[in-house]
Formats: structure tokens, sequence, C-alpha cells
């Protein structure tokens, strides 16, 4: 509707000049998300591998070399996801699910096996419960459990490294034998058994994330903690479940490391925390918590492992890959904020 001016004159209607247009690029990347990262890898390593990428041992060694920070990806993406940041204990998760596995082969195969993942659940309830119940700072506590247990690991075990076989008594060491042969095992000779474990996890993971009302709930937590808690929701509970399957998920990878390695350490499962974090971004899983996914993060896995495939066939040192992946991942992370600005969502 027209206005009238001071003079009697009819003015013009003013025009609203807000732009609110979706730059399609930023809505396109953040739909796509990391999907395109690994896309164009692929591409690059076809060009830098000559025809190579493809090949049947070139794919069992990038599937192999990030089957272990898949394995943590799959449960720290809760933790991750429930607005708390990162778990700093997952490397002494790893630890001491492997120490346990291997210092209870003598209950045999089986009862290592499972002695090794309650030792990684029992992590994750302390944490669990202090993080959601106490509401200790997640990178604080988290840090301090990873220290002390560490402590405890050197202190019982006297800082030495652990072997299946010693540990094992004489009818027992067939235990052994197949505790070390599950990260040496291919089905059908084609795919490494940690690999299949790492895509059943992420397979159980996106169900439990999309399909229960839990991974519903741990969004409402993750976007805005005060709000879950009075709109009735258990915060607590659903923390500690979140700490709980991240436990279980790095006490698997620190089993699969121990027989890896053929030995047990608290030195083990070090340096993961910060690659399943950075794996968990690349995917586009937000520190701040409630956004992201399951398949996001699977990308972000493999982005991880085939940067570092690319990095092998050009012939970088172990520095320079470090360098060559920090920028890289820099880039990422912008790019993936940069979107979301734009589409309105950071």
């Amino acid at each position: 509707m027209s206005e009238v001016n001071k003079n009697g004159n009819t003015a013009a209607p003013k025009v609203d000049t807000r732009k609110t247009e979706i730059n399609k690029a930023s809505l396109i990347f953040n739909q796509l998300g990391i999907w395109i990262i690994v896309a164009g890898l692929i591409i690059l390593g076809m060009i830098i591998s000559k025809g190579q990428f493809f090949g049947k041992s070139n794919i069992q060694s990038i599937l192999e070399a990030v089957a272990l920070t898949g394995m943590v990806c799959a449960g720290l993406f809760y933790v991750t996801y429930s607005g708390n940041m990162t778990d700093m204990s997952v490397p002494i998760t790893m630890a001491f699910g492997g120490v346990m596995a291997v210092q209870c082969i003598n209950f045999g195969f089986v009862g290592s096996i499972i002695a090794g993942l309650l030792a990684g659940a029992l992590i994750g309830l302390i944490n669990g419960f202090m993080i959601g119940k106490m509401r200790a700072n997640a990178i604080i506590w988290t840090l301090a459990v990873n220290l002390l247990i560490s402590g405890v690991i050197r202190v019982v075990w006297q800082g030495k490294m652990l072997y299946a076989e010693d540990i094992a008594k004489e009818g027992m060491q067939s235990s052994a034998e197949k505790f070390y042969a599950i990260s040496r095992t291919y089905i059908g000779g084609a795919i490494s058994l940690m690999a299949i474990v790492m895509l059943v996890m992420f397979v159980i993971s996106w169900v439990i994330h999309t399909k229960t009302a839990f991974g519903q709930k741990l969004k409402i937590i993750g976007t805005n903690y005060e709000v879950a808690k009075f709109s009735g929701i258990n915060c607590t509970k659903q923390i500690i479940i979140a700490y709980v399957i991240n436990g279980l998920c790095s006490a698997t990878a620190g089993i699969f490391y121990a027989a890896l390695r053929k030995c047990a350490s608290y030195e083990n499962g070090t340096g993961y925390d910060f690659d399943a974090l950075t794996a968990i971004l690349l995917g586009g899983v937000s520190l701040n918590g409630g956004k992201g996914s399951i398949v996001g993060t699977f990308g972000g896995v493999l982005a991880y492992g085939i940067l570092n495939n690319i990095l092998s066939w050009i012939g970088l040192g172990t520095y320079t890959k470090y360098l060559v992946q920090g920028i890289v991942f820099l880039f990422i992370v912008w790019l993936n904020t940069h979107s979301n600005r734009k589409l309105g969502k950071a």
C-alpha cells in the first residue's frame, strides 16, 4: 500500500532489499557434505596412482588403515553429538581393553574378548556418570581419567608389555593364537575381519542413531541441554548410554590393536582420540552437538584414509604428511563452516 508524504504526494512503496536467496553451492555442499570431498579425493587418487587406485591390494590397504579409527568413531560420534565435544580417555580405553583381553586369555578366547569389552564399558560408565550426573567438564574429566588409568596400568603391570602367549597356560595357547588371528583374518581372501567389524559397527550405530528414541533424545540434548532437561528427557541416562557405547567401541578397537601388535601396553591407542575427532568433524558433526550423522562420520573416516593413501602414492615422508593433512583438514572444516553460515545454520 502506498504512503502519503508531507507534500500530499503519493510515495512509492518501500522495497525489501534484504537478500533471501539461498546460496546453491552452499546448499549442495551442506546436503552432500563430506561425500563431495570423498569423490574428489578418489578422482585425485585415480590420477596419481595411474589407474591402480581401485586395485584389490590398495582398497584393502585403505580399509585396514581406517578400521581402528572407524571403530572409535562409531562410538565417539555419540559423545560429540551429545554436546560434550570429545573423549580424551579414548587412548587409555583402547589400551585398557587390550590389556584386560590379554590378561584374561586363560578364560578362553571368548572370555578374553568379553573382559576387554567390559573394561571399556566400565570406563564409559564412570565417564558418563561424572559428566552426565555430576556435570563435570567433559574435557578435563576424561583427560584426568586418561592419566589416572594410564598410571594404574603402569603400576599394576610395572610398565611391561603383555604377550598373550606368555600369559596363556599350556592348554590355552590356542586361545592366544586365535586372539592374534583376529587382526590378520581375511573373509573370502578379500576384506579383513577388522574392516568388516568396523562396517558392522557403523551399521549398528546408524540404526541406534536414526531408528531409536535414544538417538532423537540425544539430538535434543546436544542442541540445547536445558530445553531437553525441562522437556522431561532424562539427560543423565542418555549421556551415560552415549559414553558406554563409546567405551565399548574404543575397547573393541583396542582389542584389535593389541592383536595387531601382538602385545598389550599402556601406550596402545595413543593419538586415536585426535584421529577419530578429526574424522568426525570432517563428516560434518558439530563440536557444539546436535548436528551430524553416522553416514557423514563414515565419510569422514573414508576421506581420512583416502588422503593418507594418496600421500603414500606421492611418497611423502611422515612429517610432511602431517603438514599436508593439517592444511587439507583445516580447509575442509572451514568450507563446512562457511557453507553452514551461508545457509544460516552457524
